[in-house]
């Protein structure tokens, strides 16, 4: 097995070829009985959908090809997807004007009050959050230090991480001005915690797998060792040195951990995604904890004339967001889940049929269950390149990373998803 640094895999083994690739980074689909239908007039008849995936808004408007989403909540394969309520919410909210900073504030109390937090910020994504929360940490709420970023000239500036925590979004505490200082062992991190260290920095992925990524088959999924430290361990050191500590939780929901898990646990700042588990726009976050934080925070923040200006969030884009969150907290999270392992099952039994291919259902770090597909290169002469190309010719195309997932899908499409890898792995099958 091979992994490079942005979390993509291809694995190989004897006498069998396989396609695993997982994508760092991850609007919830529901499985079996637990599902959505979809909105309004969105077909479950395969035939029907299929249709749909030909002619629709990209297709019609772009020449885009929409491709089912057989994968994690992945940005650059669009995201997650709202229900029609967070959609009828933002579609409202297009119709009238409000004071900016009245709405954040009302949504920064209405977002709190659901994560037991003494304050949020509504943010433009996991990495707006991320860039924010540094800079609510760096600054205070003192207005030349606030116009000084990303070039702070105090000594308080570094982030400080233990080497296991590090992945490729932390840049965004250097976007903000910090320097990071890398710690490899517990030692080491004592030792680099000083009168210079802002913040420390802790992601919560790494409780459950050391590869930065959607949740993986456990097989080959590295656990964390004894080496590692846990986010209750850093938050601790942070309290005992008047240390904010700052918890990336963006793509842990909702199987990963609790909302109010690291809250609890006395995290000063947490970092969640709304695109993702909470089912909220794409392009929105949250970052929520300790009011002081949050308030210098939101002086970074767009509206305001700061290094977040650019990470501007609509007046839609809130709305919609504080819906998501209010039914996902309201949301039966066992049967949700349960519905995507069943659906996982459905696909894996009916592939079982086709020559050469290997359809295994596998429980993955996050507990639930995901197809691994495997296939015998003497029957299936594929490479792993020519297998995803394939799959994207389809009709429709399906994006295949890290594993057939079926929390992004609607009742209908993995009809679909069957479909599609019978036919190309069919189609490719030797007839000698």
């Amino acid at each position: 097995m091979t992994v490079d640094r942005r979390g993509f895999v291809i694995r190989t083994g004897a006498g069998a070829a396989g396609l695993t690739i997982g994508l760092s980074g991850c609007g919830p689909g529901e499985g079996g009985a637990a599902r959505r239908p979809g909105p309004e007039g969105w077909p479950t008849d395969p035939d029907a959908l299929a249709a749909v995936y030909r002619d629709n808004i990209y297709t019609r408007l772009l020449g885009v090809r929409p491709h089912l989403p057989a994968h994690e909540h992945v940005s650059r394969l669009g995201g997650g997807r709202m229900d029609p309520e967070v959609n009828a919410a933002m579609a409202e909210a297009n119709e009238f004007f409000v004071d900016m900073h009245e709405l954040l504030e009302a949504a920064g109390a209405r977002i709190a009050e659901r994560l037991g937090t003494e304050a949020a910020l509504v943010t433009a994504g996991g990495f707006s959050a991320m860039v924010l929360g540094a800079a609510g940490c760096l600054t205070g709420t003192d207005p030349e230090r606030v116009h000084a970023l990303p070039l702070p000239t105090w000594p308080r500036r570094e982030c400080l991480i233990q080497t296991p925590h590090r992945f490729g979004y932390d840049r965004a505490y250097r976007d903000a001005g910090m320097t990071i200082v890398e710690a490899a062992t517990r030692e080491d991190f004592r030792t680099q915690l000083s009168e210079r260290t802002a913040m420390i920095a802790a992601l919560a992925t790494v409780e459950r797998q050391t590869m930065f990524a959607p949740p993986a088959p456990v097989d080959w999924a590295p656990a964390p060792g004894p080496e590692v430290m846990t986010v209750r361990e850093q938050i601790e050191i942070g309290r005992e040195a008047d240390v904010p500590v700052l918890v990336d939780m963006a793509s842990d929901l909702p199987t990963g951990v609790g909302l109010r898990e690291f809250v609890g646990a006395g995290a000063d700042l947490i970092v969640i995604s709304g695109g993702k588990g909470i089912g909220g726009p794409q392009s929105s976050g949250i970052l929520a904890g300790r009011a002081d934080l949050i308030e210098a925070a939101g002086l970074n923040a767009s509206p305001n004339d700061a290094i977040g200006r650019g990470m501007k969030v609509g007046k839609e884009e809130i709305v919609g967001l504080v819906v998501a969150l209010d039914r996902y907290v309201a949301r039966d999270v066992d049967a949700w889940v349960a519905g995507w392992s069943e659906m996982a099952g459905r696909i894996a039994a009916e592939l079982a049929d086709v020559p050469g291919l290997t359809a295994e259902v596998v429980t993955n770090t996050a507990g639930y269950e995901d197809v691994e597909l495997t296939w015998d290169p003497e029957v299936i002469p594929l490479s792993t390149d020519e297998a995803k190309a394939a799959l994207m010719a389809a009709e429709p195309r399906l994006a295949y990373l890290m594993t057939i997932r079926t929390r992004l899908l609607r009742e209908g499409e993995d009809a679909l998803v069957i479909r599609a890898l019978r036919e190309a792995f069919t189609r490719a099958a030797r007839t000698d």
